[in-house]
C-alpha cells in the first residue's frame, strides 16, 4: 500500500455520488491513508439521489476515518501538513468558484486553502451543469494556476445539456498518481 495521505472532499452535485464513491472505493485499494471530507450541502442535504447519513456512513466505511464536514476540522489539514494530496470529487461549478476566487467559506475550500499553504497537490473532478457558459472561466483559472490538476473531463450530454462538464470519475487513481509527480494526466479534455 502507498503511504501518501489523501484526502477526499466530496461536494454536492448528488447525481454523481455513486460513481464518486466507486472511485474513492478504488483509492484506499491502494493508499493506506484516506481522510473523508464533506462539503456542509453534502454532509446535511438529503436529496432523491440519498440521505446525507447514508453519505457520510459510506465515507467512513470505505476510509476506515470520521469524516471532517466543518472548517475548524479541516483547519489543520495546513499546519499539520496532514495531506500529501486532496482529491476534490465531485468538485461543483460553486467550488471551483471560489477556489478560483480564493473563497474559504466552506469544509471543501477550506480544506483545499489548508493544503495548497504547503504547496501540495490539488485534483479537481469536475461536475457542473454550466462549466460552458458561466463557469467556464473559472475552471480556466484554475487550469492555469500551479498545484491544481483535473481528473480528464468531457461533455456528458450535449445534447441535452450543452453546457454540461464531468469528469471521468475512473480516471481518479491515475490523476493523483501524476499529480503526487507534479504532472498533469493527459489528455485533460475527453471526447
Amino acid at each position: 500500500m502507498r503511504k501518501e495521505r489523501v484526502g477526499f472532499a466530496v461536494c454536492g452535485s448528488f447525481c454523481t455520488h455513486a460513481k464518486v464513491l466507486a472511485a474513492l472505493g478504488e483509492l484506499v485499494k491502494e493508499y493506506e491513508t484516506v481522510i473523508p471530507i464533506a462539503s456542509e450541502m453534502s454532509a446535511f442535504t438529503d436529496t432523491r439521489f440519498g440521505s446525507a447519513d447514508d453519505l457520510m456512513e459510506k465515507l467512513e466505511e470505505l476510509t476506515g476515518n470520521e469524516v471532517l464536514y466543518d472548517i475548524p476540522a479541516v483547519e489543520p489539514i495546513g499546519p499539520k501538513k496532514l495531506l500529501d494530496v486532496l482529491v476534490i470529487a465531485p468538485a461543483t461549478g460553486n467550488t471551483v468558484a471560489k477556489l478560483a476566487a480564493g473563497i474559504t467559506d466552506t469544509a471543501v475550500t477550506m480544506a483545499a486553502k489548508a493544503h495548497l499553504r504547503n504547496g501540495g497537490p490539488v485534483v479537481i473532478a469536475l461536475a457542473s451543469n454550466d462549466g460552458l457558459s458561466a463557469g467556464a472561466k473559472n475552471i480556466g483559472e484554475l487550469l492555469v494556476r500551479k498545484n491544481y490538476y483535473f481528473v480528464p473531463f468531457g461533455q456528458d450530454n450535449a445534447i441535452q445539456k450543452p453546457c454540461s462538464l464531468v469528469a471521468d470519475f475512473a480516471k481518479i487513481g491515475e490523476t493523483v498518481d501524476a499529480a503526487l509527480r507534479g504532472e498533469q494526466l493527459q489528455p485533460v479534455l475527453l471526447r
